[in-house]
């Protein structure tokens, strides 16, 4: 486990119930993938926060990677440097492990706020998935109108709205 403070850890989730799959900005990473390693950052920023003038930080402050001294970012899923370290792939396991127990039961695959940036990575798997499952639905929810495969639409709903609001509504 990574140990990082998730919003979903917050609200009751158990870490081992999380797969953050396009990345998370609790976690800083190497910005060429020199190696496979993540770091918490959240010392960091607030050290950040707390330091910054004008919007700027001091320059010691900005964090170098530790095994090749070039620069850091969050790991978020932007180019081909994103970090899958193992424990992404335990949680992949642990992801693709829930499908297939599941994969007969009533699901509905939540699209929250996906949008077209990486595709492969959540919009069409849960397409695909809501086809291949005999018993899944789709809920997408984006303020921007994006459409689903012909042979779902009977099995999906499209909520062009903003998702706070939509969430609300529905609780």
């Amino acid at each position: 486990t990574t140990n990082v403070d998730h919003q979903f850890q917050r609200a009751g989730f158990p870490e081992e119930s999380i797969f953050a799959t396009q990345g998370d900005y609790g976690l800083f990473q190497c910005k060429k993938a020199c190696h496979n390693q993540l770091y918490d950052n959240k010392a960091v920023i607030k050290q950040m926060a707390a330091e910054q003038s004008n919007c700027q930080i001091p320059t010691k402050l900005i964090p170098k990677c530790p095994v090749c001294g070039g620069e850091m970012e969050v790991n978020i899923r932007i180019d081909q440097y994103f970090v899958e370290d193992e424990c992404w792939h335990l949680a992949q396991e642990r992801y693709l492990a829930f499908l297939t127990e599941h994969q007969n039961d009533n699901i509905v695959f939540l699209e929250l706020g996906v949008g077209m940036n990486t595709p492969s990575i959540i919009k069409y798997p849960f397409m695909h998935l809501t086809n291949n499952f005999p018993h899944a639905h789709l809920v997408t929810i984006n303020q921007e109108n994006f459409s689903v495969l012909e042979e779902i639409a009977e099995l999906s709903i499209i909520l062009t709205c903003d998702i706070g609001e939509a969430l609300a509504e529905l609780l």
